[in-house]
């Protein structure tokens, strides 16, 4: 992508007046986003490998993704908030700066919505595969996925400084739109299944509790699990369709003020998702809650309120 497409998203020094309240806000959010992504997805990275009840292939899948998503903390917000500083300040960066922004933000959105897809995918083949998942989804082949995931999100990123801006926009709405349809398709079927399993593990709780206790035990974890997956597929639509609806409305109809604000906003609501993730696991898996209350009682500082 050359440097004279880059700056057609910057706003125009007419335009930042109009902008201010919008970038303002922005930049505020994101300054607390950014701390509470990186705390939350820390937290959550301690207390997932505390927990050794879950599965080491469902383990690996949630580090990577909160891994992807203490980057988006780390790097990616902080980056924006830069930005969007410059811009008010009438001082747009130069196109390094600019491509660095952009392939620091897809590395890790890349990763984190790849992550997604392969927690879902992972979600649906154990409540499909039943028995057969642990000889199929081995965990030596789920740390192969994880390494395509952040080969395949660097490489991503990457093509934005040699491939034109036409081709790499195709590429980028045809993955994102087949990936978003394919795991649509993957949690409606975990979401039917689920309420069918539901309905029929609650007949053989009551009908025998003898040799299948443990094995209605596991499928049930499994389908909490699977839950927990779908919760944070759901908050992943809201967090970012508005991101693809507003690239897409600018390829179609040219930036204007309008999408200049709606697509600041988009990417807030996009790292929003960040700081989310942690809060579904929590709320949804009740080994990861148990672990984090763990973490946070062996604090000096709660240690010390206690005492009080």
């Amino acid at each position: 992508m050359s440097c004279e497409i880059l700056p057609r998203d910057y706003p125009k020094i007419s335009e930042v007046e109009e902008l201010r309240s919008t970038y303002i806000a922005n930049c505020v959010f994101n300054s607390f986003l950014s701390f509470t992504a990186i705390m939350l997805n820390m937290l959550t990275i301690h207390a997932i490998r505390k927990t050794s009840s879950l599965p080491k292939t469902l383990k690996t899948l949630l580090l990577s993704l909160a891994v992807s998503d203490v980057g988006v903390g780390l790097l990616s917000q902080p980056f924006y908030t830069s930005l969007l500083v410059k811009w008010l300040q009438q001082n747009n960066p130069d196109c390094k700066a600019y491509m660095m922004f952009t392939v620091i933000i897809i590395v890790f959105s890349t990763a984190s919505f790849f992550g997604v897809v392969a927690v879902s995918v992972d979600r649906f083949l154990a409540i499909h595969l039943h028995l057969r998942y642990q000889e199929l989804v081995t965990h030596k082949r789920v740390v192969v996925v994880v390494i395509s995931i952040w080969l395949l999100s660097v490489f991503f990123s990457s093509m934005i400084s040699w491939t034109a801006y036409d081709i790499y926009f195709l590429v980028d709405f045809l993955l994102g739109i087949v990936s978003l349809v394919l795991t649509a398709i993957v949690n409606i079927k975990i979401y039917l299944t689920v309420q069918l399993h539901k309905n029929q593990i609650q007949a053989l709780q009551v009908q025998n509790v003898g040799q299948n206790g443990e094995v209605i035990a596991n499928f049930a974890r499994v389908i909490k699990s699977a839950v927990c997956v779908f919760y944070v597929y759901l908050v992943f639509l809201v967090c970012y369709v508005p991101f693809f609806i507003s690239v897409a409305a600018e390829t179609i109809n040219g930036p204007s003020i309008s999408l200049k604000r709606f697509s600041a906003f988009s990417w807030t609501l996009l790292f929003l998702n960040s700081s989310l993730n942690p809060l579904i696991y929590c709320w949804r898996m009740r080994h990861i809650r148990h672990a984090v209350m763990d973490i946070l009682r062996n604090m000096p500082w709660f240690r010390n309120s206690e005492t009080h």
